[in-house]
């Protein structure tokens, strides 16, 4: 369950355990899609589809959040019923509802906002009352920037230059640098903005809604009216810290960019509550991870310590894997403390098959 933010900052040196499944744990999931529900292509990602459905059945409710201020809720939404996980546009929360709050909260209804992304922004934007206009002189009282997709014209970001230039305030859906594509990685939103910015001297920041920062997590809850949150993610520094800046539990899923190396050295705020291979970790408990006295730390069939400068894995070779990926986290976060791990884990890896 979620726990008061000061003792998730002292307690998170190893892996939570739950007796229950998360999915009856928690009332809802908040479910980055990326990495998670489908690949960079847009297909599903093994298992998803039939871990969702079970979870949904059981009783947990399912919201899809994501940093991408492109698509409309409703096109996400059709994608993923096309994908074979059922979903109304109210199941999707996205970076551009959340930094659309934020502008509202600042502007009068009926303002003229300059939007430098796409559709998505422009859609949120008119829910909240307000007015997109696509020059800086047309006078708007604030300029926002989202993921535009790859062919957005380089006369956007000078728009957005002239009009912050001129002193307007400044908004960003998000600040990820990068984002997957079917054929490769591509510069995000947060290039972009890095672009604006470079042009108008450094000199001012945007305010920012996407994860990790409290507005997108507040935005998800308000739409969701969730009360036992869990947030499900493939990336320490979005979804993982999103939910330790919100003090909610989270789980990491190991189907996208974060692979157990990164999650070993984790600083404290990208370490997430509970580890999972896939969506299938919605429907189990989780194991403890103890401390066993001699500096040692078990799950399952494995023990985790420190040697040297290098984490040491012992157990049986039947053993479940991902039992094994917990117990070290428990020795490598220890170890760390406050700071990310330096220890050589290659050995400890190789145990595992990873």
């Amino acid at each position: 369950m979620a726990r008061d933010g000061q003792e998730r900052r002292t307690e998170r040196s190893r892996p939570g355990g739950s007796a229950a499944a998360l999915s009856a744990a928690y009332d809802t999931a908040l479910l980055d899609l990326d990495g998670v529900v489908y690949f960079a292509g847009g297909a599903a990602i093994p298992y998803a589809v039939e871990a969702l459905g079970a979870a949904r059945d059981g009783g947990m409710r399912l919201a899809y959040v994501t940093n991408n201020a492109l698509r409309t809720p409703d096109a996400v939404a059709a994608h993923l019923t096309e994908l074979g996980v059922p979903a109304a546009p109210g199941d999707v929360v996205t970076s551009a509802q959340a930094v659309a709050r934020l502008i509202a909260e600042d502007v009068p209804e009926g303002s003229r906002v300059l939007v430098v992304g796409g559709e998505g922004l422009r859609v949120a934007l008119r829910e909240r009352g307000l007015v997109p206009v696509e020059s800086a002189d047309d006078e708007p009282v604030a300029v926002v920037q989202g993921y535009g997709g790859p062919d957005m014209a380089w006369g956007r970001f000078a728009e957005a230059a002239y009009a912050v230039g001129r002193g307007v305030p400044w908004y960003a859906s998000n600040t990820d640098l990068t984002i997957p594509g079917a054929r490769g990685i591509g510069p995000g939103n947060g290039a972009a903005v890095e672009v604006v910015r470079i042009a108008t001297g450094g000199r001012v920041e945007p305010r920012v809604a996407g994860k990790p920062q409290p507005p997108m997590h507040r935005e998800t809850v308000l739409r969701t009216g969730a009360e036992r949150p869990l947030v499900v993610g493939d990336r320490l520094d979005t979804d993982i810290e999103g939910a330790f800046n919100g003090g909610v539990d989270s789980l990491l899923v190991l189907t996208g960019v974060t692979d157990v190396a990164t999650l070993l050295a984790a600083v404290p705020e990208h370490r997430p509550t509970y580890v999972a291979a896939d969506l299938r970790g919605l429907l189990a408990g989780q194991p403890e991870v103890e401390e066993d006295g001699d500096g040692g730390f078990r799950c399952g069939g494995w023990r985790a310590s420190v040697s040297g400068d290098a984490l040491v894995l012992d157990g049986a070779a039947d053993a479940d894997v991902l039992d094994g990926v917990r117990a070290l986290c428990g020795a490598a976060w220890t170890w760390a403390g406050s700071g990310s791990c330096g220890l050589d884990a290659g050995k400890a890896l190789a145990r595992l098959g990873l």
